[in-house]
């Protein structure tokens, strides 16, 4: 799932070739869980609008629209937001990885996993929302409204301090690692970076985030900013389906400490990384430096 580094690189790479720009034409595929407003809404209402603003709450992202309305956008799982033009493998369905060369893989096409597609009335790039699984969302909000989900979330990570961490840890007997996966908690931190930080911060997965101290809420709040600051500057984590808007790969992944590294040696002490489950998650930490 593309977690707050990948949607903050969507948001910076997209914004200065969308914000200004007025709508022409929504193509939607057919009514599914994926819009939460009807395609055929969409398709009638946004037409005219003039994009004014893209900003960013915990992983959604907010299209600013002329008229005080604003597109509520969740990548989901396997969420691609990209603008025409863009090419990458990760485009390509792995039948089709398989049988073109790699020099045939070039422009993208819309094809049936694209449920979204704005033209614009200067006729210069589309804006393109694919999702083969469809856990992606859209939404159009009205002037003033808000969404349950983001009034929900709780900080934004980039702004989660070891004091709200150590208050949001009192009492609470489950594993630190669940409640740095807790929007409600902290929004935009997912499996990946959940599992990098409390490895930066030297804190074990299931150690009761009750029993956190304050220095140890402050280390994970300043591992947490950092972790995340660092994926943002190299364009986020391409481990499966996420790209940047241009087709651009990440390339936090070749950065891991821990994630998704069971077996292999740790990078500081060589000890072998461990692979547990919490909450029908895999998390990985070091035993050795981890506490």
């Amino acid at each position: 799932m593309p977690e707050l580094p990948e949607v903050e690189v969507t948001r910076r790479k997209l914004a200065p070739s969308l914000v200004g720009r007025r709508i022409a034409k929504v193509h939607t595929t057919r009514t599914s869980y994926f819009f939460l407003t009807p395609p055929a809404r969409l398709a009638r209402e946004l037409p005219g609008a003039k994009l004014v603003s893209l900003s960013r709450i915990g992983k959604y992202l907010l299209v600013g629209l002329d008229d005080g309305r604003r597109l509520l956008l969740h990548l989901g799982m396997s969420g691609q937001l990209f603008t025409g033009g863009a090419s990458s493998v990760r485009l390509l369905s792995a039948s089709k990885r398989a049988s073109l060369s790699p020099e045939a893989q070039t422009r993208f096409r819309p094809d049936a996993h694209t449920h979204l597609r704005l033209e614009f009335d200067d006729g210069g790039p589309e804006l393109l929302f694919r999702d083969v699984r469809k856990f992606g969302k859209v939404r159009l909000l009205a002037k003033g409204a808000s969404d349950p989900r983001l009034d929900r979330l709780g900080v934004d990570a980039l702004e989660v301090t070891g004091a709200r961490l150590f208050a949001a840890t009192r009492g609470r007997r489950v594993a630190v690692k669940s409640v740095l996966l807790a929007q409600d908690v902290i929004a935009g931190v997912g499996n990946i970076y959940a599992d990098e930080a409390l490895f930066a911060a030297g804190i074990r997965p299931r150690r009761p985030a009750g029993r956190l101290t304050r220095s140890e809420c402050d280390a994970l709040a300043r591992a947490i900013r950092k972790v995340l600051l660092r994926s943002i500057e190299t364009g986020g984590s391409s481990i499966s389906d996420y790209l940047a808007p241009d087709g651009a790969d990440g390339a936090y992944q070749d950065e891991r400490r821990v994630y998704a590294r069971g077996g292999e040696p740790c990078l500081v002490c060589g000890t072998p990384i461990r692979r547990i489950v919490i909450g029908a998650r895999s998390s990985h930490f070091c035993p050795r430096c981890q506490h």
